[in-house]
């Protein structure tokens, strides 16, 4: 229970950011044939309760080469592309068909004692995607495969505020009545541009998000993730990567890839600080800025633990908005995670770097050095010469980044009227 609730206290902010925002989900032809498929229409069924617009966007592959495969079609593809003749794309009105169904069935559940209970969900579709021919590549005619000429967004913005969700199929149709086959990620794409949505979420049916040696990837600007997706080996992450470049370069905010295999990734991903898939953002979401008077809240939370431990000098909120001035935070996605405090000593040509924090989640990965960094250019740009802290635990710390360990009488006369014989703190320094 206890864990519920932290969770639950967790995701509150969460909670007041998405509600009335747009997310679009895409999800391939592999996710439906999963058992635990309905379990994902359960976490966008939350998703719809808790006043996110989704917009789903499904796929067919698998489907249709079933139906290929049973009338002895030939199976044809250029540069991953299907060649889509008039037999293909039957087999694919088909398998839309059929998939439509199946999901709008699933969001029709309402059985008492399940997560549906009482959603009474209304599923909305049309022809709000245009399309036109992807025409001849490497010399072959792909006929009926198309790309996405053009979105109906206000179409679809209508459908969302009616409190309804939209849900889109791999086909587009042209103004001289011919319908399309198209690519699941080509749509997801081009409607969560269309909409500026504030997420894209793609499931990846195989695989997860890791690097060509098999460490996971949590976190990407759209600069990195197009670095790294020239050595990524073929599967979902790669195919995906590209498609959330372009998303995060043209007006969406954020674009996660999740692994289909992890139970609840759509949850987990969207509703706690760590994730469990990658994010792909335009460029990076961790700010470390100067302290503003918003801030005090959040530093507080990070800082309070760590009083109670005995590790820093207890703040109370009333000092700590007097002296906001003098702190620098560490922003992550919107939250706190690290924070240090600058108090300057000009006859001495010194200062204190004070209340250096960051949370135990977010260790071990530099944000420590970038915020005494931080600390250290801020004190030469007042023409300080020499930075000085106080410890009690972490002496070694600094050592190990240049500070030497000096006498409490050697602290600047203001700051040594200040010092707490009784704490016996270790007083270190550093020459700027």
């Amino acid at each position: 229970m206890s864990d519920f609730v932290d969770w639950f206290r967790a995701a509150a902010p969460y909670i007041h950011a998405f509600r009335g925002k747009t997310f679009v989900i895409a999800f391939g032809g592999d996710a439906m044939l999963r058992a635990d498929f309905v379990d994902l229409i359960h976490d966008v069924n939350l998703l719809n309760a808790l006043g996110v617009r989704l917009v789903l966007v499904h796929g067919v592959r698998p489907q249709v080469e079933a139906r290929l495969k049973a009338r002895g079609l030939t199976i044809r593809y250029v540069r991953g592309l299907r060649v889509t003749d008039a037999q293909a794309l039957e087999c694919v009105k088909e398998a839309v068909g059929v998939a439509r169904i199946e999901i709008e069935t699933l969001l029709s559940l309402g059985l008492p004692n399940t997560p549906m209970a009482g959603a009474e969900i209304r599923v909305a579709g049309g022809n709000f995607v245009i399309a036109r021919p992807a025409g001849v590549v490497d010399g072959v005619d792909l006929m009926y495969t198309g790309e996405v000429r053009k979105v109906a967004a206000e179409a679809i913005r209508a459908r969302l505020a009616a409190g309804e969700i939209v849900l889109l199929s791999p086909l587009g149709y042209s103004p001289t009545g011919e319908v399309f086959n198209l690519t699941l990620e080509d749509v997801a794409t081009e409607v969560a541009m269309a909409l500026a949505a504030e997420k894209l979420v793609f499931i990846l049916d195989v695989g997860d998000a890791v690097d060509a040696k098999g460490r996971r990837v949590s976190r990407l600007t759209a600069r990195q993730a197009q670095r790294l997706m020239r050595e990524l080996p073929e599967g979902d992450f790669k195919l995906y990567l590209p498609h959330a470049v372009r998303a995060c370069r043209d007006g969406v905010a954020r674009v996660h890839l999740i692994s289909a295999d992890v139970d609840g990734a759509l949850l987990a991903e969207l509703f706690t600080h760590e994730g469990v898939g990658c994010m792909v953002t335009r460029e990076t979401v961790e700010n470390l800025r100067p302290a503003t008077i918003a801030d005090v809240g959040g530093i507080l939370t990070l800082i309070e633990p760590l009083e109670a431990a005995g590790i820093l000098v207890h703040r109370p909120r009333e000092l700590l908005e007097r002296e906001i001035d003098r702190f620098f935070v560490d922003e992550l996605d919107g939250r706190i995670i690290g924070c240090v405090a600058l108090y300057p000593y000009p006859e001495a040509r010194a200062g204190e770097m004070a209340c250096l924090a960051v949370h135990p989640e977010f260790q071990g990965a530099g944000r420590g050095e970038a915020l005494l960094t931080a600390v250290e250019e801020a004190a030469r740009a007042q023409g300080l010469e020499r930075l000085f802290v106080l410890t009690t635990r972490t002496a070694h710390w600094f050592l190990e980044r240049g500070f030497v360990q000096v006498r409490p009488e050697d602290l600047p006369a203001p700051r040594q009227a200040l010092y707490n014989w009784q704490r016996r703190s270790k007083v270190l320094v550093k020459s700027l």
